[in-house]
């Protein structure tokens, strides 16, 4: 007699039953963002699953779960979120030895493994050496002592997500030898690059960086002891970090106790964005060094460079500074003991800070000690500038004006800009990306600015293993094997200080490191009915649209959002904060040719930017003040803005 099989607890055998019919997304409203179709393969145990189920308990009125928001959720197995789960449920050290298979299976941003390691025995000492299409690489004592040659790294490390490369005593004692990194790195997220010790001692040959880190986001770039004890050698930097977002380079030790080492920084950080250089002990104790840096720094936005130590204690140097910092934005530099206890030195500061919005100088201990300096300054603007410890002789001001006397200073802030015109003479923020409220209405044309999502690809982790990882940057470093110097690394910290920053007045914020957490700080502000938007597509980024149909959230009255922004981290995590006192807008993004539709933006309108800053780019942009103007942008890629629902 065949004996029939239990069937599972009764409460077990109904969720069973029940699953699929929580997982399906329910039909949205015709202006609602639509969900992507529910896929009839999905398990109801993988962290996906898991989401939509939180979704559906936590988010009333059967509101469907945005597609933007579901192609971010973990694409891990229901195995691997099991495995993975029960990993870091025993604790971080238990789920660190998977981490390659976690980074691999959940699409996080984790840093690469070195693809291959060079030395001086594969070196080509006499002959001509070309990497090109090389990524992640350790080049180690590589072409050290060589003789002649020439080595060329061309389209090195190209378009990658967090590249890592390393040259360590690079061509050092080697004589007559030249280098070449032709767009090294360009079109790069989150680039380290670290030169330690590169050509000391070398003799004569040439170093050539021409579009190095060329557009790349978040550059960490480190020269030490970089060409320290050189003799005769020539160092170029052409278009240097031009149009990079957000990094750092450190020269550090840089022609130390080098021999008339000649060194030309052309175009570097050119319309670049939040770009920090520091040159620490640059040129110290060196002899007939030759620097100079042209349009450094050049229409940038808020450069930071620190010169400390810079040409100490040399002997016959010169250095010219020529259109630095030139209709550029706000920015700080600050010399520290430059040219201190130099003889014979000469340096020039031609067009020096004629910034589109005045920064700040600091020189202090400049060109004190031994004497035969001669140190200009023609055409120096600048308005927050210390001059202390300054040498007493040997220093002259040619035409040093006051920006209130400058056609280019902060007093033409307000003259009224355009839609896509341009003035000479002014650092210009990007077509488009801030506009006023009545410029969205049906049949205007304007520019869209660039809405790209530029960040790296990553997914969100399982609630279940995010929250076992403490967000500190040490520990995210620690867990994620990530060093703290490299580009990845300050991106990490910077997330975290940014996380814990004190809110703005009437600002309410939450960093969400899980999709759950999103759609908790969703519904703490603003109710259980509730709808995320964001922008449909990219189409349109960075050219000239026609604005068709425009409709107002919760009928174009006055309401409150919660905006969530993307940040850099191996993992998806979304800054997100209360915006009160706003006006949401869903507008058609039209061809202007064709007047078809190409996309359907989502814009949000401040109404209330007294607490925003004077230098703001949206005050740039559109000439006025903060608490003066409403100011409008549009909802970049997979950033999303959420309201209570129509």
């Amino acid at each position: 007699m065949a004996i029939p099989l239990p069937l599972p607890p009764r409460p077990l055998f109904l969720l069973f039953l029940l699953l699929p019919s929580l997982l399906l997304p329910s039909r949205p409203s015709a202006n609602e963002t639509a969900a992507t179709p529910p896929s009839t393969a999905l398990s109801p145990f993988t962290a996906k699953a898991a989401v939509i189920r939180y979704w559906n308990r936590k988010v009333t009125a059967n509101r469907p779960q945005p597609a933007f928001l579901l192609s971010k959720l973990s694409p891990l197995s229901a195995l691997d979120y099991a495995t993975f789960s029960s990993l870091a449920a025993a604790g971080p050290s238990a789920l660190s030895p998977r981490l390659p298979a976690l980074c691999a299976a959940a699409r996080l941003l984790c840093l690469p493994t070195r693809s291959e390691s060079y030395a001086s025995a594969t070196a080509a000492r006499d002959g001509p050496s070309d990497f090109a299409t090389y990524q992640n690489s350790n080049f180690s004592n590589y072409a050290t002592d060589a003789v002649g040659g020439t080595h060329s790294f061309e389209n090195y490390s190209e378009s990658l997500n967090v590249p890592v490369d390393t040259f360590r005593r690079y061509s050092r004692d080697s004589a007559g030898h030249n280098d070449s990194f032709a767009s090294y790195a360009s079109g790069g997220n989150v680039v380290t690059a670290s030169f330690t010790s590169y050509a000391s001692s070398a003799t004569g040959g040439t170093g050539d960086f021409t579009s190095y880190d060329d557009d790349t986001n978040v550059p960490e770039l480190k020269f030490t002891n970089y060409e320290a004890q050189a003799n005769g050698r020539h160092q170029s930097f052409g278009s240097y970090s031009d149009d990079a977002n957000s990094g750092d380079q450190s020269f550090a030790g840089y022609g130390k106790d080098g021999n008339g080492v000649v060194s030309a920084f052309a175009s570097y950080a050119k319309d670049s964005n939040a770009v920090g250089s520091g040159f620490a002990g640059y040129g110290e104790g060196a002899n007939a060094a030759r620097d100079s840096f042209t349009n450094y720094g050049f229409n940038g936005n808020v450069p930071e460079n620190t010169f400390r130590s810079y040409g100490d204690r040399g002997n016959g140097g010169s250095e010219r500074f020529s259109s630095y910092r030139d209709e550029s934005n706000v920015g700080d530099d600050s010399f520290t003991s430059y040219a201190k206890g130099s003889n014979a030195g000469t340096a020039e500061f031609d067009n020096y800070g004629n910034s589109f919005n005045p920064g700040s100088d600091s020189f202090k201990g400049y060109g004190q000690g031994f004497g035969n300096h001669e140190i200009t300054f023609k055409n120096y603007i600048g308005e927050n500038n210390s001059f202390k410890g300054y040498a007493k002789s040997g220093i002259d001001f040619k035409a040093y004006r006051h920006p209130s006397s400058s056609p280019s200073s902060a007093a033409t802030a307000a003259v009224a800009v355009k839609p896509g015109e341009k003035i000479a003479g002014h650092w210009l923020v990007e077509p488009g990306k801030f506009f006023r409220e009545h410029e969205l209405r049906s049949g205007n044309v304007m520019p869209m600015p660039d809405i790209r999502d530029k960040m790296p690809a990553r997914s969100f982790l399982p609630r279940s293993i995010a929250r076992r990882i403490a967000f500190s940057a040490a520990e995210v470093q620690r867990f994620f094997g990530i060093p703290a110097d490299t580009a990845l690394g300050k991106a990490v910290a910077d997330t975290v200080v940014e996380c814990e920053r004190a809110p703005s007045r009437g600002e309410t914020k939450r960093c969400a490191t899980s999709a759950e957490d999103v759609i908790d700080f969703a519904v703490a502000m603003l109710g259980s009915n509730v709808v995320a938007r964001s922008t449909e597509n990219t189409a349109g980024s960075k050219g000239i649209v026609l604005i068709g149909n425009v409709r107002g959230v919760n009928g174009g009255g006055v309401t409150r959002s919660v905006s969530c922004h993307q940040s850099l981290f191996p993992y998806l995590v979304y800054y997100c904060h209360s915006v009160p006192r706003v006006r949401v807008y869903e507008a058609d993004i039209l061809a202007v040719q064709t007047k078809k539709r190409i996309n359907r933006g989502v814009a949000i309108c401040h109404l209330d930017t007294s607490d925003w800053s004077a230098s703001h780019g949206a005050f740039l942009s559109l000439g006025s003040a903060p608490g003066r103007i409403e100011v409008c942008h549009w909802i970049f890629e997979r950033d999303m803005t959420w309201t209570v629902a129509d």
